[in-house]
């Protein structure tokens, strides 16, 4: 089944991933973009791009290797079938930053407490 992949955007209208892809060389954007693709069409994702970030709430990590930069994107489900990308940062430790699970986890709060009082 294909998933739909959308950019959380803030209560102000700004949108992280966007912000942070367009930050990016031309080539390295390219290649964050081919694997949000595969996030899409890709029943089963694997480990290498994509899983789910241990003793969180539900947040997940894109990985993505370009030259020698790393990439994450963290995100979660909405639905089975809706990925949510919260924001992108390049990694440059071995260990993930707390603040940017942190970062994560509170968007999520965010976007899921906004789609609530929406519906």
């Amino acid at each position: 089944m294909p998933k739909t992949v959308i950019f959380y955007k803030t209560a102000e209208g700004k949108c992280p991933v966007r912000n942070f892809l367009d930050s990016l060389p031309g080539k390295a954007a390219q290649k964050i973009v081919w694997v949000l693709k595969l996030l899409e069409d890709i029943e089963m994702i694997p480990a290498t791009y994509f899983k789910k970030l241990s003793g969180t709430e539900e947040i997940w990590e894109c990985r993505i290797q370009h030259g020698s930069n790393t990439y994450r994107i963290f995100c979660f489900f909405d639905s089975y079938a809706t990925i949510v990308l919260t924001h992108a940062f390049q990694k440059k430790s071995l260990k993930t930053p707390i603040r940017e699970i942190e970062k994560a986890e509170s968007y999520r709060r965010d976007y899921l407490s906004r789609r609530e009082k929406s519906e």
